[in-house]
């Protein structure tokens, strides 16, 4: 199979495509064919030697956490999929070698969510780190639900910092499906029209006006949850799963530009390009191709 990888960490030039084995599934994991790889700056950081360091956990690194395609093996003891099945992938390369830069990559099976019908690849490979830090975001605060579904926001203003990013994005469809009043800064008219496009009700350019007085005006009585950028360690990250995918089976979370994300693609065999685009602070999802539907 095609695999990207790395063998020492350094800016995008260290990442080389290869041909490596098909893995085979241990007990407890599932094998995916990877349709959709998606890139985020967790991904480049860490190649960059961010997370790991001058030294790597593994003698090789195949990068990307996240991803989305379909199940083409079980291993023993897997109940809750089957082969054939259409799933997104989260922290594919946690603790593991293997992320989903490749043309196969096999993860816990707990880390491979069913996408639900009608659901595309591409926003599934968009999802993951995104999606899921959203969702913490949203419910880790102490004015925040434990867990989000229609109405657990209602009557709640929530503030996004930077909505036209993956992230963002992310929030503010979460926090609209949820029920809150969605307020979100941003940095010009085009951020702003991707983050309309999302669904926030309000946009403030910090660079234009004083953001906290807007922010003051719009909601006088402050705001009850502002979303930060960073999932907490010990998370519950099955809970966010099955909220994301909840949240999809009611046709929230789309992506493109018209629902306030742009994608930008790159084949496999530029994953350095596409590193370097979200390195680079690309508008968008960057999205990497790695095989046909």
């Amino acid at each position: 199979m095609r695999s990207i990888v790395y063998t020492k960490p350094g800016d995008s030039s260290v990442l080389d495509l290869v041909d490596r084995e098909v893995p085979q599934p241990g007990p407890g994991e599932v094998r995916v064919r990877v349709v959709v790889s998606g890139v985020n700056p967790t991904d480049w950081k860490a190649r960059a030697g961010g997370t790991y360091g001058d030294g790597l956990p593994f003698p090789e690194i195949t990068p990307n956490q996240d991803g989305a395609g379909v199940v083409d093996a079980v291993g023993e003891g897997v109940e809750v999929l089957a082969e054939g099945d259409r799933v997104w992938l989260y922290m594919a390369a946690a603790s593991r070698p293997t992320g989903t830069a490749q043309e196969y990559t096999v993860v816990p099976a707990e880390r491979a969510v069913r996408l639900p019908e009608g659901t595309s690849f591409d926003v599934g490979a968009s999802l993951g780190v995104p999606a899921m830090t959203a969702h913490r975001a949203l419910t880790t605060h102490e004015q925040g639900p434990s867990r989000l579904s229609p109405g657990a926001l209602a009557g709640r203003t929530v503030l996004v910092a930077g909505g036209a990013g993956a992230v963002g994005h992310a929030a503010i469809q979460l926090a609209r499906w949820a029920g809150a009043t969605v307020v979100t800064t941003i940095s010009s008219e085009a951020k702003a029209a991707l983050a309309t496009a999302a669904g926030a009700h309000h946009t403030v350019n910090y660079r234009e006006e004083d953001a906290a007085a807007r922010i003051r005006e719009i909601a006088p009585d402050g705001v009850d949850i502002v979303v930060e950028v960073s999932i907490p360690q010990n998370a519950a990250l099955s809970a966010a799963a099955e909220d994301v995918t909840a949240a999809l089976r009611d046709g929230v979370l789309p992506v493109g530009e018209d629902a306030g994300l742009p994608l930008v693609r790159f084949a496999l065999e530029d994953t350095a390009a596409a590193h370097d685009a979200v390195e680079g602070d690309a508008v968008g999802k960057v999205l990497i191709d790695v095989a046909s539907a």
